[in-house]
């Protein structure tokens, strides 16, 4: 008798949920002007929102690889709950705890990144064991939510619900908490693994260079040893710090620059409030579009093209922030290239090292992530409070990008006799 089979999209339907919920941490520019204001209740340093800023993202690359071992042993969807459980508490407790800085950087960012850390490489591994056949399409799908959630909870706590100014920061922290910790819990339901052996009908494995290593699976030790790790790792920082830079900085980047050109401070902040709006849009579309483009073309060319795209726009974004439109147009292709991130560095880590240990090996590739959300904000938020511009940051943000589309381009797949 055939074994009955749960229908592969509701684990897609599963992960989106989640990962609109994990999206909250790119929607921390819109808290970084309340929290700076020197009139307001806690007068921060534009380098201190975006060290809570850093130690979540550095939290949620750190804690994945513990995730990526844990639900190796006790299955994914334990693993998504205890990070959807994380992530709603630290932002409940922040509520409490949240009138200093050292009680943000605990609650949102040890605690809150911590969370993320443990529910984000959940879908994407069982996202690629049920759709292998599908994994940049689907790896894709699977992130987008992180993408769009940020616009969600961008215009809910701002222009759509006006939550911060009718119930102030700590309010929010607390409802957003409760709505993280329902919707992740809901989302897990269908966190599991296809029966062993399970493959989508019809299906063919190609036998290339790159698929015949997702036949083989290296182990965590093992891709350790390549070069190929290594290569992905750095490219990784250099495309995922310009990113994270923008989308720490990018509200009081737009209030500064529009400004400069006689904008009054609440038309700058709208403006550059919608600029973040779309920057989330085309964050969750271009890991969508992306990882289909990769699934036609090669993920080594895409990252290579993508790559070389974030350069050039973060080498004249400085200079676009002075118009409404370009600053749009220049955070909306940031976002979307920033959103690519997320759906071809898991699916070349699954090309290169095995989809059978994806959820392992990828976790040791997302501590770039942690790494480049250390840099990427501190940097402008360093930048900005020594030289009152972001100048400083975005032209080596660029030139980096750019490094990173050559050694993509120079990549070449492991040689698996060398194991």
């Amino acid at each position: 008798m055939e074994q009955r089979v749960m229908n592969r999209w509701l684990v897609v339907v599963g992960a989106i949920l989640v990962q609109l919920c994990l999206g909250a941490i790119y929607a921390w520019s819109v808290f970084t002007p309340y929290l700076k204001d020197p009139l307001g209740l806690f007068s921060f340093t534009a380098t201190q929102t975006q060290a809570i800023f850093s130690v979540g993202l550095a939290m949620f690359a750190v804690v994945t690889v513990i995730a990526g071992r844990l639900q190796h042993k006790i299955g994914p969807r334990p693993v998504c709950i205890i990070g959807g459980i994380l992530l709603g508490l630290g932002y409940i407790l922040a509520k409490f705890l949240g009138y200093s800085l050292a009680g943000q950087i605990i609650c949102i960012g040890v605690i809150g990144g911590a969370g993320i850390g443990f529910s984000y490489v959940v879908p994407i591994a069982v996202g690629m064991k049920w759709f292998p056949d599908k994994k940049g399409m689907i790896t894709g799908l699977s992130v987008a939510g992180f993408g769009f959630g940020a616009m969600i909870w961008v215009k809910w706590a701002g222009a759509w619900g006006h939550l911060i100014d009718n119930y102030g920061v700590l309010n929010v922290f607390m409802i957003y908490g409760i709505v993280f910790m329902a919707v992740v819990l809901l989302g897990s339901i269908v966190m599991i693994n296809p029966p062993a052996g399970w493959k989508p009908k019809g299906w063919l494995q190609n036998s290339d260079s790159v698929q015949a290593t997702d036949a083989v699976g290296l182990k965590p030790r093992e891709m350790l040893r390549t070069p190929q790790y290594y290569s992905l790792w750095v490219t990784f920082i250099f495309s995922a710090m310009a990113g994270l830079m923008v989308i720490g900085c990018i509200k009081l980047f737009g209030i500064d620059s529009l400004m400069k050109i006689g904008m009054d401070k609440v038309s700058a902040s709208a403006v550059a409030g919608t600029a973040m709006a779309f920057l989330a849009i085309f964050n969750g579309l271009g890991r969508i579009i992306w990882g289909t483009i990769s699934d036609k073309i090669g993920r080594k060319t895409t990252l290579s093209f993508m790559c070389a795209l974030q350069g050039i726009i973060m080498l004249l974004f400085y200079f676009m922030g002075g118009s409404v439109w370009s600053l749009i147009v220049g955070a909306s292709i940031i976002g979307f290239n920033f959103g690519g991130n997320f759906a071809l560095f898991p699916t070349a880590t699954a090309d290169f090292f095995g989809t059978s240990n994806v959820g392992l090996n990828y976790g040791w590739v997302f501590t770039a992530y942690g790494v480049a959300g250390i840099v990427g904000p501190i940097l402008g938020g360093y930048v900005r409070d020594t030289y009152q511009t972001f100048l400083g940051a975005f032209i080596p943000a660029g030139i980096v990008c750019l490094i990173g589309a050559v050694i993509m381009i120079l990549l070449k797949p492991p040689r698996l006799e060398n194991r």
